[in-house]
């Protein structure tokens, strides 16, 4: 065997660096954000040890709450010899947005719950085949009673 073989990572090798799981590994293959080095005869992936690096800047990606559809288009700019930072800024403004929107909406349902639990006892004696406090939500309590 070559040297340069022998720096070359098997899959389950970089497995066990990146802790991710051999399915995850082939997957973000497939996806096209990482690459083989080359395989064996045998078929084996064989990575060189550069793809631990980009795995761990995918796992950060993600944390952060890029997608990786996101986390592909940044790579490809990166893979294209030029920095991605603008394109990263412009990522996490657009998830500064959803992450507010997603924020009132999560405000509104809050209150909506809320509005439930006071009116529960209210609801509780109207007819449902279920349960009358979700069957009658967005109703006022008072006219459900009365009507």
């Amino acid at each position: 065997m070559s040297e340069a073989q022998t720096e070359l990572l098997r899959i389950g090798q970089v497995s066990d660096h990146s802790q991710l799981p051999v399915k995850t590994i082939r997957f973000y293959e497939e996806r096209g954000l990482i690459q083989t080095a080359k395989r064996t005869s045998g078929g084996f992936r064989l990575f060189a040890p550069s793809v631990l690096s980009r795995l761990s800047f995918i796992r950060r990606s993600q944390a952060l709450g890029l997608s990786l559809n996101d986390i592909q288009d940044i790579l490809g700019i990166a893979d294209s010899g030029q920095r991605p930072c603008k394109s990263v800024r412009h990522k996490f403004q657009e998830k500064i947005s959803e992450i507010e929107e997603r924020m009132q909406q999560l405000q509104q349902l809050k209150e909506q719950l809320q509005i439930l639990i006071t009116e529960a006892d209210e609801r509780e004696g109207l007819d449902a085949d279920y349960c009358p406090i979700i069957e009658h939500a967005g109703e006022s309590a008072t006219k459900s009673a009365s009507g």
